[in-house]
């Protein structure tokens, strides 16, 4: 499992401007990313940036403006400022109860809705490496993941309101 941890947070890159739900690039599906992608790295970088900036647990590139099938993911919400990156996450099974819980969005400032989700995802994934990965993920981690691969395909809290 590859964790960006604080060695890496010290070369601070750049704090992006997190895109507002009012912008429709939120609504569009983000492409997958090539195998000799060099850029992904200084990618994850400036998304760890923005997020601790912003005092959030994941990230997805579409919220800064970039359509690449990119999150991140910090449960622990950045107190110890491990952030795990997926690149080009997919959910494979999904398990469990279907639990609701109250979720927040960096995308959508102030606004905090129930959210049902199931309480177990198995997702696969590449690391920054490319090497192939599943984890099998669940509470804060399988909610925070489930949340940014919903952006990656231009979903948004909203649409989860009952």
């Amino acid at each position: 499992m590859a964790i960006v941890g604080p060695d890496a947070l010290e070369q601070k890159l750049a704090v992006k401007k997190i895109v507002s739900s009012l912008d429709s690039v939120l609504r569009q599906v983000s492409l997958p990313v090539s195998g000799d992608d060099d850029s992904i790295d200084r990618l994850v970088r400036n998304m760890c940036d923005t997020m601790y900036a912003a005092g959030g647990s994941g990230l997805s590139a579409v919220q800064i403006g970039i359509l690449k099938r990119v999150i991140i993911v910090d449960p622990a919400g950045g107190g110890l400022r491990q952030s795990q990156p997926f690149v080009n996450p997919k959910i494979i099974e999904t398990a469990g109860d279907m639990v609701t819980v109250r979720e927040a969005c960096l995308s959508i400032p102030g606004v905090i809705i129930n959210v049902t989700r199931p309480s177990r995802v198995r997702v696969g994934y590449s690391l920054l490496t490319g090497e192939q990965r599943e984890i099998i993920a669940e509470d804060d981690l399988g909610r925070g993941i489930q949340h940014a691969i919903d952006h990656l395909n231009g979903i948004l809290i909203l649409d989860h309101r009952e």
